[in-house]
Protein backbone atom coordinates (compact mmCIF):
# COMPACT_ATOMS: atom_id res chain seq x y z
CA UNK A 1 0.00 0.00 0.00
CA UNK A 2 1.10 3.73 -0.72
CA UNK A 3 2.01 5.30 2.43
CA UNK A 4 3.10 8.39 1.02
CA UNK A 5 -0.73 9.92 2.54
CA UNK A 6 0.57 9.15 6.22
CA UNK A 7 2.91 11.50 7.07
CA UNK A 8 4.25 11.51 9.77
CA UNK A 9 4.89 13.56 13.14
CA UNK A 10 8.58 13.52 13.62
CA UNK A 11 9.77 14.31 17.51
CA UNK A 12 12.67 15.80 18.23
CA UNK A 13 13.83 16.01 21.70
CA UNK A 14 16.45 14.02 22.25
CA UNK A 15 20.10 13.92 22.12
CA UNK A 16 20.92 10.59 21.54
CA UNK A 17 19.61 7.22 20.47
CA UNK A 18 15.92 6.49 21.82
CA UNK A 19 15.56 3.27 24.72
CA UNK A 20 12.17 3.20 24.83
CA UNK A 21 8.68 4.71 24.26
CA UNK A 22 5.00 4.26 25.92
CA UNK A 23 1.65 5.26 25.48
CA UNK A 24 -0.64 6.27 28.53
CA UNK A 25 -3.65 4.35 29.58
CA UNK A 26 -5.70 6.47 27.30
CA UNK A 27 -3.28 7.09 24.30
CA UNK A 28 -3.13 11.09 24.38
CA UNK A 29 0.16 11.43 26.12
CA UNK A 30 3.34 9.73 24.64
CA UNK A 31 6.34 9.12 26.92
CA UNK A 32 9.80 8.61 25.51
CA UNK A 33 13.38 7.89 27.12
CA UNK A 34 16.86 7.58 25.19
CA UNK A 35 20.58 7.38 26.37
CA UNK A 36 20.47 11.39 26.74
CA UNK A 37 19.19 11.18 31.05
CA UNK A 38 16.77 12.98 30.52
CA UNK A 39 13.09 11.49 29.76
CA UNK A 40 10.19 13.60 28.16
CA UNK A 41 6.90 13.54 27.59
CA UNK A 42 4.39 14.83 24.33
CA UNK A 43 0.94 14.71 23.06
CA UNK A 44 0.54 12.16 21.15
CA UNK A 45 -2.09 13.67 19.11
CA UNK A 46 0.29 16.74 17.37
CA UNK A 47 4.31 15.61 18.79
CA UNK A 48 3.65 18.94 21.28
CA UNK A 49 6.75 18.67 23.57
CA UNK A 50 5.06 19.21 27.35
CA UNK A 51 8.28 18.36 29.26
CA UNK A 52 11.22 17.03 30.28
CA UNK A 53 12.07 15.14 34.01
CA UNK A 54 15.35 16.19 35.36
CA UNK A 55 17.31 13.92 37.15
CA UNK A 56 18.98 10.87 36.03
CA UNK A 57 22.63 10.75 35.36
CA UNK A 58 22.81 8.34 32.83
CA UNK A 59 21.20 6.45 29.97
CA UNK A 60 17.83 6.18 30.50
CA UNK A 61 16.65 2.52 29.62
CA UNK A 62 13.05 2.01 30.25
CA UNK A 63 9.57 3.73 31.42
CA UNK A 64 5.90 3.12 32.57
CA UNK A 65 3.24 5.65 33.38
CA UNK A 66 0.44 4.18 35.80
CA UNK A 67 -3.35 4.02 35.18
CA UNK A 68 -4.05 7.46 35.68
CA UNK A 69 -1.37 9.65 34.29
CA UNK A 70 -0.41 11.12 37.15
CA UNK A 71 2.87 9.04 37.90
CA UNK A 72 5.84 7.72 35.74
CA UNK A 73 8.68 5.43 36.44
CA UNK A 74 12.40 5.23 35.02
CA UNK A 75 15.37 2.82 35.05
CA UNK A 76 18.48 4.06 34.54
CA UNK A 77 22.48 3.53 33.80
CA UNK A 78 23.26 5.26 36.92
CA UNK A 79 21.91 2.68 38.78
CA UNK A 80 17.97 3.81 39.61
CA UNK A 81 14.48 3.58 39.32
CA UNK A 82 13.08 7.04 39.73
CA UNK A 83 9.16 7.90 40.24
CA UNK A 84 8.69 11.30 39.09
CA UNK A 85 4.64 13.47 39.07
CA UNK A 86 3.94 13.49 35.53
CA UNK A 87 1.91 17.20 35.66
CA UNK A 88 4.98 18.93 37.39
CA UNK A 89 8.05 17.24 36.71
CA UNK A 90 8.83 16.81 40.32
CA UNK A 91 11.20 13.43 41.37
CA UNK A 92 8.80 11.74 43.66
CA UNK A 93 11.09 9.00 45.39
CA UNK A 94 14.70 7.11 43.92
CA UNK A 95 14.74 4.07 44.32
CA UNK A 96 19.25 2.88 44.27
CA UNK A 97 19.84 -0.39 42.81
CA UNK A 98 23.53 -1.99 42.81
CA UNK A 99 23.68 -2.14 39.00
CA UNK A 100 21.42 -0.96 35.91
CA UNK A 101 17.53 -1.18 36.15
CA UNK A 102 16.74 -2.57 32.67
CA UNK A 103 13.15 -3.09 33.44
CA UNK A 104 10.15 -1.15 35.07
CA UNK A 105 6.62 -1.75 34.94
CA UNK A 106 3.43 -0.16 37.53
CA UNK A 107 0.72 -3.18 38.56
CA UNK A 108 -2.39 -2.66 37.81
CA UNK A 109 -4.43 -0.45 40.25
CA UNK A 110 -0.93 1.48 41.53
CA UNK A 111 -0.07 -0.43 44.35
CA UNK A 112 2.82 -1.71 43.28
CA UNK A 113 5.73 -1.93 40.88
CA UNK A 114 8.44 -3.50 39.50
CA UNK A 115 12.22 -2.92 38.62
CA UNK A 116 14.85 -5.11 36.51
CA UNK A 117 18.19 -5.26 37.78
CA UNK A 118 20.53 -6.04 35.29
CA UNK A 119 23.49 -8.79 35.38
CA UNK A 120 26.62 -6.52 35.39
CA UNK A 121 29.21 -5.87 37.86
CA UNK A 122 28.74 -9.40 39.77
CA UNK A 123 24.82 -9.27 39.95
CA UNK A 124 21.86 -11.64 38.53
CA UNK A 125 19.57 -10.68 36.57
CA UNK A 126 16.78 -9.80 39.50
CA UNK A 127 13.12 -8.87 39.24
CA UNK A 128 12.28 -6.67 42.27
CA UNK A 129 8.86 -6.04 43.26
CA UNK A 130 7.98 -3.01 45.56
CA UNK A 131 4.78 -1.32 46.96
CA UNK A 132 3.63 1.77 46.31
CA UNK A 133 2.21 4.08 49.08
CA UNK A 134 -0.72 5.95 48.38
CA UNK A 135 0.20 8.85 49.32
CA UNK A 136 3.25 9.20 47.50
CA UNK A 137 2.53 12.36 45.61
CA UNK A 138 2.00 14.62 48.45
CA UNK A 139 4.53 12.87 50.83
CA UNK A 140 7.29 10.19 50.97
CA UNK A 141 6.50 9.22 54.40
CA UNK A 142 5.15 5.20 54.32
CA UNK A 143 7.51 4.53 51.37
CA UNK A 144 9.47 2.11 51.49
CA UNK A 145 13.08 2.55 49.23
CA UNK A 146 13.23 -1.54 50.01
CA UNK A 147 11.72 -4.56 47.55
CA UNK A 148 9.03 -7.14 49.47
CA UNK A 149 10.20 -9.54 47.00
CA UNK A 150 13.14 -10.50 44.92
CA UNK A 151 13.82 -13.28 42.28
CA UNK A 152 16.07 -14.38 39.50
CA UNK A 153 15.88 -17.35 37.37
CA UNK A 154 17.00 -16.08 33.82
CA UNK A 155 20.70 -16.72 32.99
CA UNK A 156 21.23 -13.79 30.68
CA UNK A 157 19.98 -10.17 31.16
CA UNK A 158 16.22 -9.54 31.46
CA UNK A 159 14.98 -6.87 28.45
CA UNK A 160 11.61 -6.46 29.78
CA UNK A 161 9.46 -7.83 32.67
CA UNK A 162 5.42 -7.29 32.57
CA UNK A 163 2.68 -7.86 35.15
CA UNK A 164 0.71 -10.08 34.06
CA UNK A 165 -3.74 -10.28 33.93
CA UNK A 166 -4.82 -9.04 37.88
CA UNK A 167 -0.97 -8.89 38.53
CA UNK A 168 -1.41 -12.97 39.66
CA UNK A 169 1.73 -13.38 37.07
CA UNK A 170 4.81 -11.86 36.08
CA UNK A 171 6.07 -12.30 32.11
CA UNK A 172 9.77 -11.93 31.26
CA UNK A 173 12.18 -11.90 28.68
CA UNK A 174 15.90 -12.51 28.17
CA UNK A 175 19.03 -12.32 26.14
CA UNK A 176 18.97 -16.66 27.12
CA UNK A 177 16.16 -16.68 24.44
CA UNK A 178 13.46 -17.21 26.59
CA UNK A 179 10.50 -15.80 28.13
CA UNK A 180 9.00 -16.77 31.42
CA UNK A 181 6.16 -16.74 33.76
CA UNK A 182 6.75 -16.08 37.59
CA UNK A 183 4.04 -16.47 40.43
CA UNK A 184 4.32 -12.79 41.19
CA UNK A 185 3.53 -13.41 45.13
CA UNK A 186 6.47 -15.88 45.62
CA UNK A 187 8.55 -15.37 42.94
CA UNK A 188 8.43 -19.48 41.14
CA UNK A 189 8.42 -19.61 38.22
CA UNK A 190 5.59 -21.42 36.62
CA UNK A 191 6.59 -22.07 32.69
CA UNK A 192 9.02 -21.31 30.47
CA UNK A 193 9.22 -21.20 26.87
CA UNK A 194 12.28 -21.01 24.32
CA UNK A 195 10.28 -18.93 21.78
CA UNK A 196 13.15 -18.07 19.82
CA UNK A 197 17.20 -18.69 18.68
CA UNK A 198 18.54 -15.62 20.20
CA UNK A 199 18.25 -12.77 22.15
CA UNK A 200 14.70 -11.59 22.94
CA UNK A 201 14.95 -8.03 22.61
CA UNK A 202 10.77 -6.72 23.66
CA UNK A 203 7.38 -8.62 24.73
CA UNK A 204 4.41 -6.69 25.39
CA UNK A 205 0.29 -7.81 25.63
CA UNK A 206 -2.40 -7.49 23.82
CA UNK A 207 -5.16 -4.53 24.94
CA UNK A 208 -7.03 -7.89 26.35
CA UNK A 209 -4.06 -10.19 27.54
CA UNK A 210 -5.35 -13.24 25.50
CA UNK A 211 -1.89 -12.86 23.13
CA UNK A 212 1.63 -11.81 23.96
CA UNK A 213 4.26 -10.53 21.26
CA UNK A 214 7.87 -10.92 21.47
CA UNK A 215 10.61 -9.82 19.31
CA UNK A 216 14.24 -11.51 18.71
CA UNK A 217 17.34 -10.35 17.01
CA UNK A 218 16.60 -13.93 14.84
CA UNK A 219 14.76 -12.00 12.68
CA UNK A 220 11.44 -13.35 14.19
CA UNK A 221 8.31 -12.07 16.28
CA UNK A 222 6.30 -14.18 17.66
CA UNK A 223 2.22 -14.46 18.67
CA UNK A 224 2.20 -16.09 21.84
CA UNK A 225 -1.38 -17.09 23.06
CA UNK A 226 -1.06 -16.26 27.36
CA UNK A 227 -3.46 -19.40 28.71
CA UNK A 228 -1.56 -22.43 27.04
CA UNK A 229 2.10 -20.79 26.53
CA UNK A 230 2.33 -21.74 23.14
CA UNK A 231 3.67 -20.27 19.83
CA UNK A 232 0.39 -19.77 17.72
CA UNK A 233 1.75 -17.43 15.05
CA UNK A 234 5.19 -16.17 13.65
CA UNK A 235 6.05 -13.50 11.96
CA UNK A 236 9.32 -13.41 9.71
CA UNK A 237 11.91 -10.41 8.88
CA UNK A 238 14.89 -9.71 6.97
CA UNK A 239 16.11 -8.02 9.97
CA UNK A 240 17.02 -8.10 13.94
CA UNK A 241 14.10 -6.82 15.67
CA UNK A 242 14.23 -5.08 18.82
CA UNK A 243 10.62 -4.29 18.85
CA UNK A 244 7.00 -5.62 17.96
CA UNK A 245 3.40 -4.82 18.95
CA UNK A 246 -0.18 -6.26 18.31
CA UNK A 247 -2.86 -3.65 17.17
CA UNK A 248 -5.98 -3.20 19.05
CA UNK A 249 -8.85 -2.91 17.02
CA UNK A 250 -10.21 -6.01 15.20
CA UNK A 251 -10.97 -4.43 11.68
CA UNK A 252 -6.98 -4.05 11.55
CA UNK A 253 -5.85 -7.22 12.82
CA UNK A 254 -1.93 -6.43 12.62
CA UNK A 255 1.21 -6.68 14.20
CA UNK A 256 4.10 -3.91 13.72
CA UNK A 257 7.67 -5.13 13.82
CA UNK A 258 10.95 -2.52 14.02
CA UNK A 259 14.26 -3.03 14.13
CA UNK A 260 17.32 -3.45 11.53
CA UNK A 261 21.03 -3.46 11.49
CA UNK A 262 23.30 -2.19 14.24
CA UNK A 263 24.25 0.93 14.98
CA UNK A 264 28.18 0.11 13.54
CA UNK A 265 26.97 -1.61 10.73
CA UNK A 266 24.13 0.99 10.03
CA UNK A 267 26.28 4.02 9.43
CA UNK A 268 28.02 2.27 6.20
CA UNK A 269 24.54 1.72 4.22
CA UNK A 270 21.73 3.31 3.39
CA UNK A 271 18.48 3.38 4.84
CA UNK A 272 17.38 0.81 2.57
CA UNK A 273 20.00 -1.53 2.89
CA UNK A 274 19.89 -1.07 6.48
CA UNK A 275 15.81 -2.20 7.06
CA UNK A 276 15.08 0.56 9.51
CA UNK A 277 11.14 0.53 7.95
CA UNK A 278 8.63 -0.74 10.36
CA UNK A 279 6.92 -3.85 8.86
CA UNK A 280 3.19 -4.60 9.17
CA UNK A 281 1.94 -8.09 9.30
CA UNK A 282 -1.28 -9.97 9.46
CA UNK A 283 -1.68 -10.97 12.78
CA UNK A 284 -4.01 -14.56 11.28
CA UNK A 285 -1.94 -15.49 8.50
CA UNK A 286 1.29 -13.97 9.14
CA UNK A 287 1.83 -12.14 5.83
CA UNK A 288 3.71 -9.19 5.34
CA UNK A 289 1.78 -6.43 4.28
CA UNK A 290 3.26 -3.64 3.65
CA UNK A 291 6.15 -1.15 5.54
CA UNK A 292 6.25 2.74 7.07
CA UNK A 293 10.04 3.94 6.30
CA UNK A 294 11.74 7.50 8.19
CA UNK A 295 14.11 6.47 10.62
CA UNK A 296 17.97 7.09 9.77
CA UNK A 297 18.56 4.22 12.08
CA UNK A 298 17.76 0.95 13.80
CA UNK A 299 13.66 1.15 15.37
CA UNK A 300 14.55 1.11 19.16
CA UNK A 301 10.83 0.58 20.41
CA UNK A 302 7.20 1.07 18.69
CA UNK A 303 4.31 0.59 20.33
CA UNK A 304 0.46 1.48 18.66
CA UNK A 305 -2.32 3.43 20.59
CA UNK A 306 -4.73 2.14 23.23
CA UNK A 307 -7.33 3.55 20.66
CA UNK A 308 -5.52 2.01 17.47
CA UNK A 309 -5.59 5.24 15.53
CA UNK A 310 -1.34 5.91 15.50
CA UNK A 311 1.25 3.97 16.27
CA UNK A 312 4.79 5.73 17.62
CA UNK A 313 8.44 4.19 17.01
CA UNK A 314 11.65 5.61 18.42
CA UNK A 315 15.13 5.11 16.85
CA UNK A 316 18.77 4.90 17.02
CA UNK A 317 18.85 7.68 15.13
CA UNK A 318 17.18 10.28 17.77
CA UNK A 319 13.68 10.68 16.98
CA UNK A 320 10.52 9.96 17.64
CA UNK A 321 7.96 9.28 14.84
CA UNK A 322 4.34 9.67 15.38
CA UNK A 323 2.11 8.37 12.72
CA UNK A 324 -1.77 8.93 12.47
CA UNK A 325 -3.44 6.25 10.02
CA UNK A 326 -5.57 7.06 7.33
CA UNK A 327 -8.65 5.48 6.02
CA UNK A 328 -7.64 3.15 3.94
CA UNK A 329 -5.68 1.52 6.66
CA UNK A 330 -8.84 0.70 8.56
CA UNK A 331 -10.88 -0.91 5.80
CA UNK A 332 -8.08 -2.85 4.25
CA UNK A 333 -9.29 -6.30 5.83
CA UNK A 334 -12.86 -5.80 5.09
CA UNK A 335 -12.00 -4.84 1.89
CA UNK A 336 -10.03 -8.05 1.16
CA UNK A 337 -12.30 -10.11 2.62
CA UNK A 338 -16.23 -8.81 1.70
CA UNK A 339 -16.50 -8.14 -2.02
CA UNK A 340 -19.96 -6.33 -0.94
CA UNK A 341 -18.29 -3.95 0.98
CA UNK A 342 -16.67 -2.37 -2.39
CA UNK A 343 -20.07 -2.56 -3.85
CA UNK A 344 -21.65 -0.17 -0.81
CA UNK A 345 -18.92 1.55 -0.78
CA UNK A 346 -18.70 2.44 -4.54
CA UNK A 347 -22.54 3.86 -4.15
CA UNK A 348 -21.05 5.50 -1.26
Amino acid sequence: RDETSMRPIALKGHERALTMIKYNRDGDLLFTVAKDHVPSAWYADNGEHIGTYQGHTGAVWCVSVNEDSTMLLTGSADNTARLWDVESGVELMTFKHPSPVRAVDFALGDSKFLTVLDNIMGNKPTVSIYELAKGIRKSKEGQSAEAVLKFVGHDSKINRALWGPLNKTIVTCSDDASIREWDSRTGEQLRKLAAHRDKITDIQFAWDFSFLVSASKDCTAKLIDLETFEVLKSYECDRPLNSAHISPLKEAPYVIVGGGQDAMSVTTTSSKMGKLDAVFYHLVFEDELGSVKGHFGPINSLQVAPHGRSYASGGEDGYVRIHHFDESYFTAEEEAFNPTFLQVADRK
